[in-house]
């Protein structure tokens, strides 16, 4: 059974997320600094953005402000991404956000479901939010095949500003973590 070529693939793409470290900044530049994954956050981050990127990640999880995991890859050891969950308001209502990024070469495997559906599971047992929603960019089919997959609601299409004064049109996607409904990837 283990010797099953599709037991085999999936294997090779079985990942877990570690919390966000000191020394992680590396793949912020590989992710955040890369203009082909960056295309719908608008464009790549400088590295000044990304040295203050990297201090916020630290710090979040200790402010009691959300979480930063990095993506590892269990066959390789490699960090193969990011995902997280962040305070913020939206509508007049305190919410998690949530996002994740993952470098091309490991995109398509699954490995943003999985990540996030981790990163759901634990934004559930916070506890601190009953609703945690992400904001793809209407154009990343990708970002919102990941949100239809894991069982968020789509509320509506909205005008979102990331980064600051950079406005695109997004879909809401919400997930509500006060029942387990976020399916498993």
């Amino acid at each position: 059974m283990g010797n099953h070529p599709a037991s085999k693939e999936r294997d090779q793409n079985v990942i877990r997320i570690e919390p966000w470290g000191k020394d992680d900044l590396d793949i912020l530049k590989k992710t955040l600094g890369d203009p082909t994954i960056t295309r719908y956050l608008g464009g790549p981050e400088s590295d000044e953005q990304l040295a203050r990127r990297q201090v916020r990640y630290e710090r979040l999880t200790d402010e009691g402000k959300g979480r930063m995991f990095k993506i590892i890859h269990v066959a390789t050891g490699e960090a193969v991404g990011s995902v997280g969950y962040w305070d913020t308001n939206h509508n007049g209502e305190d919410i998690y956000e949530t996002g994740w990024l993952v470098l091309p070469t490991f995109q398509g495997q699954g490995i943003a479901s999985r990540a996030t559906a981790l990163a759901i599971a634990q934004a559930r047992l916070d506890g601190k939010y009953r609703f945690l929603h992400a904001f793809p960019s209407v154009e990343n089919q990708p970002s919102n095949a990941v949100c239809r997959k894991l069982g968020f609601t789509l509320i509506e299409e909205c005008e979102f500003e990331y980064p600051k004064g950079h406005f695109m049109r997004c879909n809401d996607w919400r997930i509500d973590l006060s029942v387990d409904n976020a399916k498993l990837a």
